[in-house]
């Protein structure tokens, strides 16, 4: 994630979700940067669970979230962290500055959306971001996962708006990815997570080809006229999926939403970078 205050944000999700720093600040190296088109920058990297999560600072900095961005806009983008008890979570992210992108707090979806309890929120600089809970029983691998000292057990997904679900389901499977159960999620449960009124949702997961969090795509119907993201890479915005890949380059997906690769070794902790 872009940020032009890393130690506030590490702080943040420090407090929050239990986030660990792995080392201190390390500049981002000028290969990088020429592939990102950037003159310099840094970069703070942290651990929530057993995942990486990093936070980039440009020296040339770019423009703030914007404030009217939704969860249907195009330009949204969260990663989702996996937590025992959500209601405990999400009070302390709230203590600590997160603000909300739901309507009120955690609630439950129906059993034909996954039956999860979740709640979106905003971090201090704008980002959105996901708390999870599955259901008592829900069979997946979560259940063995050690939680944190905060609850967290680490990420799960990261989720982006979509304006064709069908179109960006063909494009990553090109990619190597593979659509796993898709659901249509709609209802008041589903309106009061995502903050919108009278909207359905084509969520389709897109997994990747070894264990790591997967890609959401979420396909909001009935929202028209949407156009693709325009971000530059600085902006507070444009938040980046990196992806462990035999080869180094910077792809755009129909919608704008970047994508990283070769920059990062295989591996559980490395596979999602933000």
């Amino acid at each position: 994630m872009v940020t032009r205050d890393p130690d506030r944000l590490a702080r943040f999700y420090g407090e929050a979700l239990g986030a660990m720093p792995e080392g201190g600040p390390t500049s981002i190296g000028p290969d990088e940067c020429r592939l990102l088109g950037v003159a310099g920058g840094s970069r703070c990297a942290l651990r929530i669970g057993g995942f990486a999560v990093e936070l980039d600072r440009f020296d040339d900095p770019g423009r703030p979230y914007p404030a009217d961005a939704d969860a249907a806009d195009l330009r949204f983008q969260h990663f989702a962290a996996i937590v025992r008890d959500i209601g405990a979570v999400f009070e302390r992210a709230r203590a600590c500055g997160a603000t909300l992108v739901s309507r009120e707090g955690p609630v439950t979806l129906p059993a034909s959306s996954g039956g999860a309890t979740a709640v979106k929120l905003r971090d201090p600089d704008g980002h959105p971001f996901e708390l999870l809970q599955f259901p008592q029983g829900a069979d997946n691998h979560w259940r063995e996962t050690t939680a944190n000292a905060a609850g967290v057990l680490g990420i799960d997904h990261t989720a982006i708006s979509v304006a064709d679900a069908a179109r960006s389901r063909c494009f990553y499977g090109a990619a190597g990815l593979t659509a796993g159960g898709a659901t249509l999620n709609r209802g008041t449960a589903q309106d009061a997570l995502d903050g919108l009124a009278l909207r359905a949702v084509d969520v389709v997961p897109m997994m990747p080809s070894v264990a790591a969090p997967h890609l959401e795509l979420l396909g909001y119907r009935g929202v028209a006229g949407r156009r693709v993201a325009k971000l530059d890479i600085a902006d507070i915005a444009a938040t980046r999926t990196v992806w462990a890949s035999d080869r180094e380059m910077l792809l755009l997906d129909p919608d704008g939403h970047r994508h990283q690769s070769g920059m990062v070794d295989a591996g559980p902790s490395s596979a999602h970078r933000a």
